[in-house]
């Protein structure tokens, strides 16, 4: 089985990648911590992003971007009709998620890929190869936003498709 995970996501494959079943990793435009980091410790110390004022936080400590940081940040790549459906089907993230530690990175045990966007506005593509380097991820570049898996489907898929037929051998 491959686990891929996208933005956040990466966090949750990180610690889910230690089950048995699961024979590599796919990280696309994600955050990868290592044992004991959570997100928010990946990005501390550098200069908050242009989305982060167009960031919600409701009553319960749900996060979602606005309308204009969908169009602009998240999905800029994308035409504006298509950027308009992502944001109006967006879920919300809890925010208290952002500080959830990793326990056991699996990427230390399992092969990995990473898919670096080069164009994303919402997780830095320096901060993204960094962490493809830790992890010793094989790497793909993708021109894109945040969101290459819907502007650039098929580089996404080729990266999942040889993290599947690596996992065979």
């Amino acid at each position: 089985m491959v686990l891929v995970g996208h933005s956040w996501g990466g966090t949750v494959i990180t610690e889910a990648g230690n089950d048995d079943k699961v024979k590599s990793l796919v990280y696309v435009a994600a955050f990868a911590p290592d044992n004991g980091q959570s997100v928010n410790d990946l990005v501390k110390g550098l200069p908050a992003p242009a989305w982060a004022s167009d960031l919600q936080k409701d009553s319960g400590g749900f996060l979602t971007l606005s309308e204009e940081g969908i169009i602009h940040e998240f999905a800029s790549d994308l035409p504006v009709a298509q950027a308009r459906i992502v944001a109006a089907k967006q879920g919300p993230l809890f925010g208290g998620a952002l500080d959830d530690k990793v326990t056991q990175a699996a990427w230390h045990s399992k092969p990995t890929w990473f898919v670096i966007t080069g164009k994303d506005h919402m997780i830095d593509p320096r901060l993204q190869a960094s962490m493809a380097k830790q992890m010793g991820a094989t790497v793909v570049k993708v021109d894109a936003s945040h969101v290459a898996m819907i502007s650039q489907p098929e580089k996404v898929a080729a990266a999942i498709i040889a993290a599947a037929e690596k996992s065979k051998q």
